[in-house]
């Protein structure tokens, strides 16, 4: 159960989860909060301090790193990414380790109501005896993605530190942004110059992804006309209402991410802003092949010119902006850096499980772009929320696999 990694893997999950990194979908900068170069920068100081090479901050926000090679091989990209979800509080993070743990319910010392009980997560049933990290119960932990950085860190770490075991060149990055699905930006491709690529970026130990969501993302801009209300009898035409009318338009029993699952798309809502003069809907479209999605994307917009037709004087545009397409695509064509994940795994005690991840990672964008990059495991669950945790031992497991794969991408 315990790994020689385990210490390692714990301080450097604690400490990077204690530094705020949640990125903003509102912005326009890259990165999109500048407190993402809280974690970047300290990534660039340890990378130097572990001896990895060419340690750069790109004026994205993305951190890249050599490790050199010891044998002639192809070059392999490892990634990870430094923000956590904007969806929920993720301030002032403190990591809870509960160690040795004993089966039962976990509870939050800053939440006495919030329960992580193993009836409702079968998956942590099976860690009894492992060391569980938490946060305290008013935020999320960030092992999404964290955790990832932690396992690539400390395996770059060992292989810099034990030059016997062989690899070819490995280089490292760092990206920002990934949980508003900007996170591989245009230039990161030839940045990273790598032949084949693999994000840490899984949940459950044997998870070998090369399937992802396609996405889309969405947002509806509404105009009403503003006027007072004592004077507005047959005159004001309400943003908010119309965009109410929108909302409730859409399906809401079978095209939600709370009614689906498997290989079903959803439309999503994330945010509603405005006021009675100007309205903005922002929607995620999700599905895993591309007429699929493009048919979300077009039942969207029928149900805004639906809505426009009710009321005339108001003006809604719908714009849907691509995100990341489905890995498969290109990964099915050449399974080679999947098959090299399997094996790595199995190598480690691990049999591999692929299914399709009803997400995306940084490595469905990059795949798109021409460096193939399936995702492995980290054993993060519960992500962006307050019941999010994580075994040790499992990251030790992922570490394991890492160093492992570096290996066998070397022996061809």
């Amino acid at each position: 159960m315990k790994t020689q990694f385990d210490s390692e893997l714990e301080s450097r999950l604690t400490r990077y989860c204690a530094i705020d990194s949640q990125s903003d979908a509102s912005s326009a900068t890259s990165p999109s909060t500048a407190i993402q170069f809280n974690m970047q920068n300290q990534l660039v100081s340890e990378l130097t301090e572990i001896g990895a090479e060419n340690v750069t901050l790109t004026d994205y926000g993305a951190v890249l790193a050599t490790i050199p090679g010891n044998t002639d091989a192809p070059t392999m990209g490892l990634l990870a990414h430094v923000d956590t979800a904007p969806g929920f509080h993720a301030e002032d993070v403190k990591p809870v380790v509960h160690r040795a743990y004993d089966g039962g319910p976990i509870r939050f010392a800053d939440n006495p109501d919030l329960i992580l009980s193993p009836n409702d997560f079968p998956y942590l049933a099976g860690k009894q005896g492992h060391d569980i990290i938490t946060a305290s119960g008013t935020t999320l932990l960030g092992a999404d993605d964290k955790a990832g950085v932690a396992i690539i860190m400390t395996a770059m770490r060992h292989l810099l530190d034990n030059p016997s075991i062989p690899h070819g060149p490995i280089r490292v990055a760092f990206t920002p942004d990934e949980e508003i699905g900007r996170g591989v930006h245009e230039r990161l491709p030839a940045d990273l110059a790598a032949d084949f690529a693999f994000t840490f970026d899984g949940g459950a130990i044997g998870e070998i992804e090369y399937e992802s969501f396609s996405a889309d993302g969405a947002k509806v801009h509404i105009d009403g006309v503003s006027i007072h209300p004592g004077t507005a009898k047959g005159k004001l035409v309400n943003a908010l209402h119309l965009a109410a009318k929108i909302i409730q338009t859409l399906p809401h029993t079978t095209q939600t991410p709370e009614t689906t699952d498997g290989r079903d798309g959803f439309i999503m809502i994330t945010d509603m802003q405005g006021t009675a003069a100007q309205a903005t809907l922002t929607f995620i479209l999700r599905d895993f092949e591309r007429v699929g999605l493009a048919a979300k994307g077009d039942l969207l917009r029928r149900v805004c010119a639906t809505v426009q037709a009710t009321e005339p004087r108001a003006r809604i545009r719908c714009d849907i902006t691509p995100q990341y397409r489905n890995m498969r695509y290109w990964l099915e064509e050449d399974m080679t850096p999947v098959d090299l994940a399997r094996a790595a795994a199995r190598a480690v005690g691990v049999e591999p499980l692929s299914q399709p991840i009803r997400g995306g990672t940084d490595g469905s964008r990059l795949t798109e772009l021409g460096i193939p990059c399936p995702n492995i495991f980290t054993g993060m669950q519960n992500l962006h929320g307050p019941l999010e945790w994580i075994s040790v031992q499992d990251m030790g497991l992922a570490t394991q696999a890492c160093v492992k794969l570096a290996a066998l991408a070397a022996d061809g």
